[in-house]
């Protein structure tokens, strides 16, 4: 047996980066989402945006797929996202 835990695969920068968003459900809110993504990656295709509701309506998430140019950045979006105030969750 090997006391090694077996290291995180490494993520190759730039890359297509998948991210599932949960926030709040509000009028304006998936285009504020949306902006802050935007700041990080200027040539997201939003077209391709899934929004989906939850059961209640309190919440919703979304999915898109960005550019991702480093660790930094993905760490920064993470923050301006829960700077918002309408972000749960960033996965």
């Amino acid at each position: 047996m090997s006391d090694k835990t077996p290291d995180a695969p490494k993520i190759e920068f730039p890359c297509q980066y998948p991210i599932k968003i949960i926030c709040s459900a509000g009028d304006g809110v998936v285009e504020r989402v949306l902006a802050v993504v935007r700041q990080h990656d200027p040539a997201l295709d939003a077209s391709k945006l899934v929004v989906q509701d939850s059961k209640n309506g309190r919440f919703q998430s979304l999915r898109l797929v960005m550019t991702a140019a480093g660790e930094e950045q993905l760490q920064q979006l993470h923050l301006d996202l829960k700077a918002t105030g309408h972000v749960h969750m960033v996965l």
